[in-house]
């Protein structure tokens, strides 16, 4: 393949309801588009989603480094192995900016598979998506009137696993979980809660664990990011699994990780990770050292990073605990791509409607893309 050009654009879509955790509020998509184009008119497309308060990436940074490497992947990428090997020597760079190298390096693969005319796993030598997928309902911290309509919504749908966006306020979270779990009974539902590091230290964490009084499948990021000691403490105290968003960048990490495997479970962002080699690289270490993932999503990814994700979860099968994302217009206003994808029923996602056109990662742009902005 020889590469003709790459360009970058931004991605703003409104969102149908603001999105609040504690990190922050949201009312649109905040993303990176990258296309790729062949000296033979092919063409790939990747999406990043750059988080000041996840990776330390925002717009700037992601447009800096884009414009920055361009020229030099233009004149050197020409086959998987010639990625494989950039993506290997520019480690501590990507590990900078991971978001903005995830969108440069699924528009190069979803170009690479066109042009052999593969699906992108096969491409990898990875297993083709398969199957149904099942996603998780992600519920935020927003006004308690908001969330009660939220929760109806997802009951309507079938959903029967819940993230829930905690605030670290015992009143106010004990009632958002009583909203969740609707008097039910526990056996018949799953919730785990993100708090987006709410808390300074393990022994205010614990406190409130014990004020809060619920029984949680595991709690995300309750510290500021980092703290893993005290982590691992805190989830042997509670006698709960912690799961690692903005404490777990990089493969590296697992190896610094203490205690038992099962103390932990790592939202496995394609975006946050670097790319699809990055996260398929972790995912082999994590699954050596017995330790689970969630293939998670970042609040207003389009389609292009949802179908990403999925092939991430195929790989991840044995040891992947629940999936985030798929949300499509459920959330956001329009898409940029065609097919648009989301969850159905029970929060399925059958792999045959995923698979798209079946060549790269299956999906083009909608007719008229109004939300992807140049510069």
């Amino acid at each position: 393949m020889i590469l003709h050009s790459l360009e970058a654009r931004r991605i703003e879509i409104p969102f149908r309801i603001p999105f609040e955790h504690t990190s922050a509020t949201r009312n649109a998509t905040e993303g990176l588009w990258v296309e790729a184009r062949s000296e033979g008119d092919g063409v790939g497309y990747g999406e990043g989603c750059p988080r000041r308060y996840v990776t330390g990436e925002d717009m700037a940074t992601a447009a800096s480094f884009f414009t920055k490497h361009r020229n030099t992947l233009i004149k050197r990428l020409h086959a998987l192995e010639d990625l494989r090997q950039w993506t290997a020597e520019q480690r501590q760079a990507l590990d900078e900016n991971p978001a903005a190298w995830c969108a440069i390096e699924l528009a190069l693969l979803d170009l690479l598979a066109r042009e052999a005319g593969l699906s992108v796993e096969a491409l990898l030598g990875a297993r083709e998506l398969r199957g149904e997928y099942r996603y998780s309902a992600v519920v935020g911290s927003g006004h308690l009137d908001r969330l009660r309509e939220t929760v109806q919504k997802y009951r309507q749908l079938g959903f029967t696993d819940f993230k829930v966006k905690l605030t670290g306020d015992v009143g106010r979270d004990r009632e958002a979980l009583g909203e969740v779990r609707g008097g039910r009974d526990s056996q018949d539902l799953r919730v785990r809660a993100d708090f987006n590091n709410a808390f300074q230290d393990e022994s205010q964490a614990a406190a409130y664990l014990d004020e809060l009084n619920v029984p949680l499948f595991a709690l995300e990021e309750p510290l500021a990011a980092n703290q893993i000691p005290a982590l691992a403490r805190l989830a042997e105290r509670a006698a709960t699994p912690i799961i690692l968003d903005e404490s777990l960048l990089r493969r590296e990490q697992l190896d610094a990780l203490p205690g038992p495997p099962e103390l932990w479970i790592v939202n496995l962002r394609v975006s946050k990770m670097g790319g699809l080699l990055r996260s398929l690289e972790l995912l082999e270490t994590a699954r050596a050292r017995g330790i689970r993932v969630i293939v998670g999503a970042q609040v207003g990814e389009t389609s292009l990073l949802t179908r990403a994700g999925l092939a991430v979860a195929e790989q991840a099968c044995d040891i992947l605990v629940a999936q985030e994302g798929a949300i499509g217009r459920h959330l956001l206003m329009d898409d940029v791509c065609d097919p648009s994808y989301q969850f159905g029923f029970g929060g399925v996602l059958k792999a045959e409607t995923a698979k798209g056109s079946g060549v790269g990662l299956g999906i083009d742009l909608a007719a008229e893309p109004s939300f992807l902005i140049p510069g």
